[in-house]
């Protein structure tokens, strides 16, 4: 009998964690507006010239061959449109912004990079 009332304590333990994770779910909800609204750079802004995708391809590699970045970092978006790249997206800390900006700027050679990356808030 008590290994039933402990095994349903537990599944009950379990089940309420689970519920409580759910409802902290992240809400992006005000980065979506602000994408759509036509005033920050997208990925549907990158630019099909070949000079622009070759440095966008070009810091891709840089940044997925540093194997001192997080999978979060590996994953920001990289837009080259007119010469001027633009890296967006979710960072562990200040020292993946920096790196990131220091390789983007190695691989783009002289264009001009507009760095949008936010540090991730600690949870």
């Amino acid at each position: 009998m008590k290994q039933i009332t402990l095994s349903l304590l537990c599944v009950s333990v379990f089940t309420l964690s689970a519920i409580a994770q759910d409802t902290a779910a992240a809400d992006n909800t005000k980065k979506n507006e602000r994408d759509r609204s036509g005033e920050t750079t997208t990925s549907g802004d990158q630019s099909n010239s070949q000079q622009d995708v070759k440095i966008t391809a070009a810091i891709r590699r840089a940044v997925v061959g540093d194997h001192s970045l997080s999978a979060t970092a590996k994953n920001v978006k990289i837009i080259t449109a007119d010469g001027v790249v633009t890296l967006r997206g979710p960072v562990q800390n200040e020292a993946e912004k920096t790196k990131i900006a220091e390789l983007a700027q190695s691989a783009a050679g002289n264009a001009k990079i507009d760095n949008q990356l936010e540090v991730k808030a600690s949870e």
